[in-house]
């Protein structure tokens, strides 16, 4: 039983990231840049089948937030997990996940990591310890924090990366799992990817407090506002975030101030903010633009070597995409199978 001393610690004013050697290696950022611009270029891609018709049901698309899970996935190791919510594309790409099973999934093929059962919201690799994206806004956060409880159950070291947007953080499960993971102390980093709008709203609007990271300050949950358009200092306070999980410290919460492009969803035509509002954020903050910029600065590889590297990205995509729409779609028989494992 926890002590009741617990209940009443005091909450940790927001750290500051400090800085990763290993963030600011020239191989470190060439390989964030080719992470950052693989997402990018499969949910383009993923768009176009969307408009082609060949993706049905919900799409949405993680345009303009990539720096956030590269950088997070950056301080993982191979036995964390993690999960995320339906705008989930590009967390499966950072996690290692084949881009043609992705996409063949998106298309409903049987080649799809879900068989083709599970569409653009919902499917899983145990192999990569990713345990899904999820259509339900806030359902996974209580299910990261019953992952991270897992881990502290075995010992075995592992650390739940749980992701959720700026509107899930409004929902009240979220403070049941903060309260429980403070009072046990769990191995979890909350990933607020707050970009500003839940669905059409924005956060001014529908957040009486927009300060995400103090939203576990009840709990004694330490936070910290991070620039989600840097992958840089994303991975600088991922280091931070995971270290403090990982050294038995409890919980801890990361606000990653980010931005997403498209809509909310495919069929989302983003009329409640203006095009000089995204143009302007394209423009200054992009986080590819951004890495490009000091990559060619810092020298370590210039204009060309980039372009033949997107060239390389953009190769994988067109696979990936044929890859989905070669793939069969699944058997009618395959309605009756994954629905309940004996164990």
């Amino acid at each position: 039983m926890a002590k009741q001393a617990k209940s009443t610690k005091k909450s940790k004013s927001p750290s500051k990231a400090k800085p990763s050697t290993a963030a600011n290696t020239g191989e470190q950022l060439l390989e964030y840049y080719r992470q950052m611009l693989l997402i990018r270029r499969f949910e383009e891609k993923a768009g176009q089948l969307y408009g082609m018709g060949l993706i049905g049901g919900f799409c949405h698309l993680y345009i303009g937030q990539e720096a956030v899970v590269v950088g997070m996935m950056a301080a993982a190791q191979e036995q964390d997990s993690l999960l995320t919510s339906y705008r989930d594309h590009g967390h499966m790409l950072a996690a290692g996940m084949d881009p043609k099973g992705v996409m063949a999934e998106l298309t409903g093929r049987i080649g799809g990591y879900s068989k083709g059962k599970g569409g653009s919201m919902h499917m899983f690799s145990r192999e990569k310890n990713f345990y899904g994206g999820h259509g339900i806004v806030g359902a996974q956060v209580p299910l990261g924090t019953g992952l991270a409880f897992a881990h502290k159950y075995k010992g075995d070291g592992g650390v739940n990366q749980v992701y959720f947007g700026d509107g899930a953080a409004n929902q009240g499960q979220v403070y049941e799992s903060f309260n429980m993971a403070a009072l046990w102390s769990l191995p979890v980093v909350y990933v607020i990817e707050n970009n500003h709008y839940a669905m059409g709203t924005s956060t001014t609007r529908g957040s009486a407090m927009t300060e995400f990271h103090k939203r576990g300050e009840a709990q004694g949950i330490p936070g910290l506002k991070v620039n989600g358009m840097d992958v840089v200092e994303v991975r600088e306070a991922a280091d931070m975030a995971v270290g403090h999980c990982r050294s038995g410290k409890g919980p801890y919460i990361l606000d990653m101030e980010t931005y997403r492009y498209r809509g909310h969803s495919m069929s989302d035509p983003a009329k409640y903010r203006s095009k000089d509002e995204v143009s302007k954020v394209r423009k200054e903050s992009d986080p590819i633009d951004t890495l490009r910029e000091r990559i060619v600065s810092a020298k370590f590889g210039d204009e060309a070597f980039l372009k033949d590297l997107d060239k390389e990205v953009k190769a994988i995509v067109i696979e990936a995409a044929e890859f989905a729409q070669t793939s069969p779609e699944p058997d009618v028989s395959e309605l009756y199978t994954d629905v309940l494992i004996e164990a």
